[in-house]
């Protein structure tokens, strides 16, 4: 399944060559020939009433013990290389920041910011030690611009930690439970995130299956 789209830029890396990668009887989904970003068209994304809806089902509370275990995976990984006292920023925290909260508790100061929950621009004028995005970068419409505003917010030698599940090749993509979420329009593979690490000229690891950590370099 693949037919060149030359009318369809991608819209992480604006390269022009993009692919039908799959569809289904909901929705088409694009491949950047260059990023390997898959995005959903843009015909059939959610308005952004429709997309609210959505969220506003989400019952993920700071209290609740089994989401922050889920959490934990990132902010675990993400502690240990943490100077002590360092600031962070949630970006796209959801309705209930756990993570946020987490790390405040375990001395790490960190604010949030959403769109839609948490919507206080001036916290987006600042630079932080590390910025999280927690099953949120799957939700841009614009990853490009996201991608660039989450690096700017970081100063040298800053972390952004994402925890996010990773594409794969078309026949796991086809049963792949994380394309049904209507408000899941772009999927980052593994070769994706090596792509912008190695153009950004950051550190990257991949810590199991779905938490990669990449790090801005210091200042020289």
């Amino acid at each position: 399944m693949s037919a060149l789209l030359h009318d369809l830029n991608c819209p992480l890396c604006d390269h022009i060559e993009t692919s039908l990668f799959w569809q289904d009887a909901r929705r088409r989904y694009h491949c950047c020939e260059r990023c390997r970003l898959i995005f959903v068209d843009p015909d059939n994304r959610l308005d952004a009433a429709a997309e609210k809806a959505e969220y506003d089902l989400h019952e993920n509370r700071p209290d609740d013990m089994g989401y922050r275990r889920f959490l934990a995976r990132v902010a675990d990984p993400l502690m240990t290389r943490l100077p002590a006292g360092s600031r962070g920023l949630d970006f796209g925290c959801g309705p209930g920041p756990a993570l946020a909260a987490m790390l405040s508790e375990a001395g790490f100061a960190t604010t949030t910011y959403d769109p839609y929950y948490a919507h206080y621009p001036d916290r987006l004028q600042q630079r932080y030690d590390f910025v999280c995005c927690t099953e949120a970068i799957e939700h841009f419409y614009r990853p490009g611009r996201e991608w660039q505003q989450l690096l700017t917010l970081l100063r040298p030698g800053g972390w952004l930690a994402i925890m996010t599940k990773l594409a794969r090749d078309q026949a796991a993509f086809a049963n792949w439970h994380y394309k049904q979420d209507p408000t899941h329009v772009s999927f980052f593979s593994r070769e994706t995130f090596l792509w912008l690490a190695a153009r950004d000229g950051l550190g990257i690891e991949f810590i199991g299956a779905d938490v990669i950590l990449l790090q801005i370099p210091e200042s020289v």
